[in-house]
């Protein structure tokens, strides 16, 4: 794989903690949650930074929005 071609995956499939809470529309805290619960899980954590994998958010997204459906239908 040529270094470019890095480039372009690690910028469209890689995600931050910030932008994945965005895209799963869920807090810092319960972004936490999610990664402390096995839920979400980075593909690598250095200190406090977490990277996440676009594929498993969008997922994890699909699950969440069921879950919000049955449990909370007055949304």
């Amino acid at each position: 794989m040529k270094e470019s071609e890095k480039i372009k995956f690690i910028q469209e499939e890689v995600l931050t903690a910030a932008e994945a809470g965005e895209l799963l529309g869920v807090t810092r805290q319960r972004l936490s949650t999610l990664v402390t619960s096995g839920k979400l899980k980075p593909v690598k954590k250095v200190g406090t930074v977490a990277l996440f994998l676009l594929g498993h958010v969008q997922a994890l997204k699909k699950e969440l929005e069921a879950g919000r459906k049955k449990y909370r239908p007055y949304d």
